[in-house]
């Protein structure tokens, strides 16, 4: 029977991972194409790591490898940057630009080779920390991602950043193991270390590219005010109430702080520091408080209620509203319902 190494088949489950989240793409929304490349450069270093530790092949291997690892955290970076700002910058400059840490590399490569896998640890290291300090404000940081999204894509891209410095602390045991050890824990610290981190990594980039929002035309010179946070959150709250601008499924705090004419920035602080919550959270609440009106007044199904209001996966919806309520849409119909039977029966 062929030995099939653990490698190949992670790299399987990846390819397969890959085409999920391209088969889960919408006409509306663009792909984000760092991330889902990220997972496919994962998926071949699991190929370069099963013919390397389990065939023994070496030769173009002991090139590809390093190259190819220096693209991810620089992937994953750029793919955050998707979800946190729009850059005028063409995608294709930006890639260039942090292809500098593959340059870095294929150079060492080329001189000197004993500098390589700390060089790798640096640019992982580097590259996490600045994900990170991306992310320092939260889900607010995310300003392309719709508002349902917020949360998970938050969640996977700290994931992701705690995947890169994960795999920067197995790339140093790596070292260490080579260069005291003669290699004698490095295969099974390759096929556990790295290829978790590959997985953990690619799973975190494909809940992540998950959540870019749909394309819009930028208007560049449409102006912006300055108010003070009590105008600000006065102008939301009336966006909210009289244009329910929070049942577009699309709506995130850029397209928001156009739509009020302010900096993103601005709506994000009034709102943290009047309500102490982030403005994910603020808008999903008035989606939860209109749902909770609909499920009372209304014999509407909890799906046709979620699509009304503003959410897309029942996932999302069941955790913000148990967040806000503490029990599930059905169990809150039934409660309110069963409270309006008592007071009829109490009626004098």
């Amino acid at each position: 029977m062929p030995f099939v190494p653990l490698s190949f088949v992670v790299a399987i489950l990846l390819l397969v991972l890959f085409g999920a989240s391209v088969r889960q793409l919408g006409e509306e929304r663009p792909a984000n194409r760092p991330l889902l490349a990220l997972i496919l450069v994962s998926a071949f270093l699991s190929l370069l790591s099963g013919l390397r530790w389990g065939y023994g092949v070496q030769g173009a291997i002991m090139y590809l490898a390093p190259v190819s690892a220096a693209a991810v955290p620089p992937l994953a970076y750029v793919g955050v940057t998707k979800l946190v700002r729009r850059s005028r910058a063409p995608l294709a400059n930006r890639l260039i630009l942090h292809a500098l840490p593959m340059v870095a590399i294929v150079v060492l490569l080329a001189t000197w080779r004993d500098p390589i896998d700390m060089a790798l640890v640096l640019i992982f290291l580097g590259y996490a920390v600045a994900i990170l300090l991306l992310m320092r404000t939260g889900t607010d940081a995310l300003r392309l991602a719709p508002f349902e999204e917020a949360v998970p894509a938050y969640q996977a891209i700290l994931f992701a950043a705690l995947a890169l410095l994960f795999s920067a602390a197995v790339d140093t045991f790596v070292f260490v193991d080579m260069t005291w050890m003669r290699g004698e824990h490095t295969p099974p610290l390759i096929a556990v270390g790295n290829l978790a981190s590959l997985v953990l990594l690619s799973i975190a980039a494909a809940t992540a590219s998950r959540s870019q929002s749909a394309t819009e035309t930028i208007d560049a010179t449409a102006p912006t005010e300055t108010y003070g946070d009590k105008e600000t959150l006065a102008a939301v709250e009336t966006l909210m109430a009289m244009k329910h601008v929070y049942r577009d499924a699309d709506l995130n705090l850029d397209r928001m702080a156009r739509k009020l004419g302010v900096p993103a920035r601005q709506v994000s602080v009034a709102i943290n520091r009047a309500t102490g919550k982030n403005v994910s959270q603020y808008v999903n609440e008035h989606r939860i408080a209109e749902a909770c009106e609909l499920l009372v007044e209304t014999d509407k199904a909890v799906t046709e209620i979620m699509f009304e209001v503003g959410f897309q996966t029942k996932s999302n919806f069941n955790r913000e509203f148990r967040r806000v309520t503490e029990m599930s849409p059905l169990e809150w119909r039934e409660q309110k319902a069963r409270a309006a039977r008592i007071a009829i029966k109490h009626d004098p």
